[in-house]
């Protein structure tokens, strides 16, 4: 179908399709080494076409676990990193282009729903840094006789440290999937508070303008309310709890608090019924 099917109701679309991902998606059919295909991806990194053999057990599947957009009426599927991949700078491209995926329903807020960023979110942590791919870590090799095999049964490394973990880390499988609690739980602390301060905002948003503030005295709060809910719902579908880049996750929940906050008192400073 190509890029006609970027125009079709997904449940269209879904209809026309037999074989949602197979191995011509990551493999060349005559070599079977592995390849880029998805022509959104090799637009916004060209230079991923030049990538190394171990580079591109990341960069297969980052053609699809990662944000984009669809750009225009013609609806094409556009990843948005000319700025860079930190939140902050798909952020800012959303920003300068004046995208949104919707307004909010309460509050009018022009807000944006991340997509499903791990490419991102791994990229920003020391996993990346240290040169580990995604396939390294959720379809480790298994030996198979004379030969190491890459398991196509990908699952979470928490499900498997001794073969995604230990080839790296000396510790024993017992601890590696200690520390990947401690991450998770960790992450969804800050995230339950960061939901607190969000739906805190927008009450106060909600609350103002039955008071009688008009929608352009709170333009700054529902921008706020922008920011935070990016950085929110970045970490949230990122799907790793944390664990792509806990360092990362965490400065982004912290600033989601942060906007969350500020837009809540911006808000409540208009409200004349404000104690």
């Amino acid at each position: 179908m190509g890029a006609a099917a970027w125009r079709m109701p997904f449940f269209e679309a879904r209809r026309e399709v037999r074989q949602p991902v197979g191995c011509l998606d990551c493999h060349d059919p005559a070599t079977m080494r592995l390849r880029l295909t998805r022509s959104a991806f090799l637009k916004a990194r060209p230079a991923a076409a030049a990538a190394t053999a171990q580079d591109l057990r990341a960069l297969v599947c980052a053609q699809c676990h990662a944000e984009y957009y669809l750009a225009g009426a013609e609806r094409i599927v556009t990843h948005p990193w000319t700025k860079g991949l930190k939140a902050e700078e798909i952020e800012q491209y959303y920003d300068e282009t004046g995208f949104r995926d919707w307004d909010h329903a309460e509050t009018g807020a022009p807000v944006l729903k991340a997509q499903h960023p791990q490419f991102e979110m791994w990229s920003q942590g020391v996993h990346a840094r240290s040169g580990a791919t995604c396939a390294d870590c959720h379809m480790p090799r298994e030996r198979r006789g004379a030969i190491h095999l890459t398991v196509h049964a990908t699952a979470s490394p928490r499900e498997n440290t001794g073969r995604a973990c230990l080839p790296c880390h000396r510790s024993g499988a017992r601890e590696m999937r200690a520390r990947i609690d401690v991450v998770q739980q960790r992450t969804k602390g800050l995230s339950g508070r960061a939901l607190t301060a969000l739906i805190a905002l927008l009450d106060e948003i909600h609350r103002s303008s039955a008071a009688g503030v008009s929608h352009a005295q709170l333009r700054a709060a529902r921008q706020l309310q922008r920011k935070a809910q990016w950085r929110f719902d970045f970490v949230r579908a990122d799907s790793s709890n944390g664990f792509h880049a806990p360092q990362e996750a965490a400065r982004l929940l912290a600033e989601a608090i942060d906007y969350a906050r500020q837009g809540q008192l911006a808000a409540r400073k208009l409200n004349p019924n404000s104690p």
